[in-house]
């Protein structure tokens, strides 16, 4: 985290130099705001990785399954938001995460024995997001937001109720936002957490998605 924050700093003299300004008149005249962005899957690495060792000691006619290869897809979303003014924005954000592992059966030697690759599971998130802009500059803009709604969790696994698609409540938490603008075009970098879960039992994303990078347009 600290490596990303550096990265914003260090980042802030360029955007500032190479953005246009965009003046509270334009601000009023394209008032929409479309962005696509990436963002990180450090949770899901940690949660879900390779394991640490295999058994190796007992008999061959031993049987176990493990969960290997683990294959991070990043979170890509989509965000549509609407300027009221110069410091209030009223949206909504899409968001898709994927992790695919294979599902490798060894004997008590260590040996494999079959790969399956075709395992995975997805969260979905669905939500209206509102952003509050506290530094507003012609050239970049400073800001935080807050998202609240649904996440969709589904993939090749059964709960324990049979089912494959499982929906949770899901919150995203914007701390530290900033924008550059060249004409129309804008592209911005965040600091947060994206979270999911379906009860405390059950939780699909923690301090997900910590930071992200997105361009996009207004109009």
């Amino acid at each position: 985290m600290r490596r990303h924050l550096l990265l914003i700093l260090l980042l802030l003299p360029f955007l500032s130099g190479v953005a246009q300004a965009e003046t509270r008149r334009e601000r009023t005249l394209m008032p929409s705001e479309l962005r696509i962005g990436w963002g990180d899957m450090l949770f899901e690495t940690l949660m879900w990785h390779n394991p640490k060792s295999v058994i190796t000691t007992m008999p061959a006619s031993y049987r176990r399954t493990y969960a290997e290869n683990y294959r991070y897809h990043q979170h890509l979303f989509l965000e549509y938001q609407y300027r009221f003014n110069y410091w209030f924005g009223l949206g909504g954000m899409m968001d898709l995460g994927e992790v695919g592992w294979d599902q490798v059966t060894r004997d008590g030697t260590g040996l494999e024995l079959m790969r399956d690759p075709g395992h995975y599971f997805y969260n979905l998130t669905i939500m209206p997001t509102v952003r509050f802009t506290y530094y507003h500059h012609d050239h970049v803009n400073l800001y935080s937001g807050l998202g609240l709604g649904m996440v969709i969790n589904g993939g090749t696994e059964q709960n324990v109720h049979g089912n494959r698609t499982e929906l949770g409540a899901a919150i995203n938490l914007t701390a530290f936002g900033v924008s550059a603008n060249y004409k129309r075009f804008f592209m911005a970098v965040e600091l947060g957490g994206l979270y999911g879960l379906r009860n405390t039992n059950t939780i699909y994303m923690a301090s997900s998605r910590i930071f992200t990078a997105s361009i996009g347009v207004r109009f």
